[in-house]
């Protein structure tokens, strides 16, 4: 079906909208905006997202950091509020909001009470649309993110996971930080911080995704309203579709260690994994579950169970439209070190040599589908899972069919996958008391 009105030109304007899953919709607006909503009427809540597909990886070396930036100073002021006012209005009927950035896309979100859905959409996207970037925000949030980079650094269990992703990526954009680095935060001016958001925040790369007690036409009312006579009431334009995938080189496996005072050290090893368009995702899901994902896991019961070596162990896949990565980390003490990635390696050998029982296979299973199942239970995870949907993928997957999907993995898709991820050459990242010759030897 469809919808009409004006453009802000005077000539006729359609928006499309279509059914989706169960009490899903979608519509297209004429400038390539696309909203996308789920009622749910048992509950008295609604989640908000404004979801922009552009992140880190869209930077250049120069400008690492801008989306993270970027995301700091929306919420600082636009032509209608300050930004006291924009953090208060939402706080004065008890509702909340906030913004993340990633690698792909940026997340700008509020969670109010199903009557004051209204005032959300007019309040998230003014501060999306029309922000003002004034130069004095620009230095006070340039503090502020270099005081978050510096923090950073002082959280071991985080850094060596960046670390890591750098042995895997190098100096592609997926390998450099998001928040940036103090080199390339300082350096950056106003102007080009307004001209990348001018330039990426066009309609056709943001979707606004609501899920709570609402109804659908009239989140699109509210949001065509809010976004009257911005920057994003712009000329008619298709949507962009998923991230167009490219080649993305990795580097060869090697040790990165960055000597740090800790009291204990922090490893990550692994390597390269697969893209989230790839059909072996839900085969690696029950995989990674296996290995690492919780407290029944081969990991954790042969390093903290059955040694007591580590308190915290786990396996992880991070994927993205063209690439990926599958790693393993373990915090412990630095003399445990040398045993713990022993361990580890025996393990993922033992994987990719024999597979997995049948027992193990179906936890897996259950793991995978619990977890998904699970996670649907809030407004703002329902939210997301749209966004996610139609910013990634470009489909909204309906529940029953992902859990098809999940149960349709055999021991064969497993096996396959384990031989060529948990074989191939392993980099390893590790943040302690170490210097690297002597890591080197141990």
């Amino acid at each position: 079906m469809t919808t009409s009105s004006r453009g802000s030109a005077g000539r006729p304007a359609r928006a499309v909208t279509k059914a989706l899953e169960g009490t899903a919709r979608r519509t297209v607006l004429p400038s390539g905006l696309r909203i996308i909503t789920e009622s749910i009427p048992s509950t008295r809540s609604a989640s908000l997202g404004v979801w922009v597909g552009i992140g880190s990886r869209d930077e250049t070396p120069a400008m690492s950091g801008a989306s993270h930036f970027l995301e700091h100073l929306l919420f600082k002021g636009t032509h209608k509020r300050t930004a006291l006012e924009i953090s208060a209005q939402i706080e004065a009927v008890g509702g909340e909001t906030n913004a993340f950035t990633t690698k792909e896309y940026t997340c700008y979100y509020a969670r109010v009470l199903d009557e004051d859905l209204p005032l959300a959409v007019d309040v998230l996207c003014d501060a999306v649309a029309d922000s003002l970037l004034d130069p004095a925000d620009v230095e006070i949030e340039r503090g502020v993110i270099l005081e978050e980079i510096a923090m950073h650094e002082d959280e071991p269990s985080d850094e060596v996971h960046d670390i890591f992703t750098e042995t895997i990526f190098g100096d592609h954009p997926l390998g450099r930080l998001i928040s940036g680095t103090e080199e390339s935060i300082t350096p950056m001016t106003r102007n080009q911080i307004n001209s990348f958001y001018r330039h990426r925040y066009t309609a056709p790369q943001i979707v606004v995704a609501a899920a709570g007690n609402l109804e659908h036409a009239t989140v699109v009312r509210l949001v065509r309203r809010a976004l009257a006579g911005t920057a994003l009431d712009a000329s008619p334009a298709d949507p962009a579709g998923p991230r167009v995938r490219k080649r993305v080189r990795h580097q060869k496996a090697h040790t990165v260690v960055r000597n740090r005072d800790t009291e204990q050290a922090h490893v990550v090893l692994g390597g390269v994994g697969i893209g989230r368009l790839d059909e072996r995702r839900f085969a690696l899901g029950v995989l990674n579950n296996v290995l690492g994902g919780g407290m029944s896991s081969r990991l954790f019961q042969e390093i903290r169970e059955k040694r007591g070596l580590a308190y915290s162990v786990y396996s992880y896949a991070s994927q993205y439209a063209d690439a990926g990565l599958l790693g393993v980390y373990a915090g412990c003490a630095p003399g445990k070190v040398e045993e713990v990635l022993d361990i580890v390696r025996g393990e993922l050998e033992q994987v990719a040599a024999k597979g997995l029982t049948a027992e193990e296979i179906a936890r897996g299973k259950g793991m995978v589908k619990g977890s998904y199942v699970l996670g649907l239970e809030d407004s703002g995870s329902r939210m997301s899972r749209l966004a996610k949907s139609e910013l990634l993928y470009g489909d909204l997957m309906s529940v029953d069919e992902l859990l098809t999907r999940v149960d349709a993995v055999t021991r064969e898709d497993i096996d396959a996958v384990a031989a060529e991820l948990l074989t191939q050459p392993m980099s390893l990242a590790v943040v302690g008391p170490f210097d690297e010759a002597e890591f080197g030897r141990r």
